[in-house]
């Protein structure tokens, strides 16, 4: 599987210098990557709790992602 081009989905950001270079939620220094790494664990609501990320942020990641590894022909 090839990597996530974020690049196209909204609610992230990659600035250089900003936690170097990763892809954090926009206006955050969360990166997208703790979302992955704590969803077993917590729920979306835990997530926004702890990281201060939106609901709506979090969302448009997993979106993102479920929506990047269907077909094209099912996008």
């Amino acid at each position: 599987m090839s990597a996530l081009n974020w690049s196209e989905c909204s609610a992230v950001e990659s600035v250089p210098g900003k936690m170097s270079g990763a892809w954090v939620f926009r206006g955050t220094r969360t990166p997208v990557s703790t979302v992955f790494e704590n969803l077993q664990d917590m729920g979306v609501d835990e997530l926004v709790e702890e990281f201060g990320v939106t609901r709506t942020q979090v969302e448009a990641v997993l979106q993102f992602a479920a929506r990047s590894t269907q077909p094209l022909e099912l996008q």
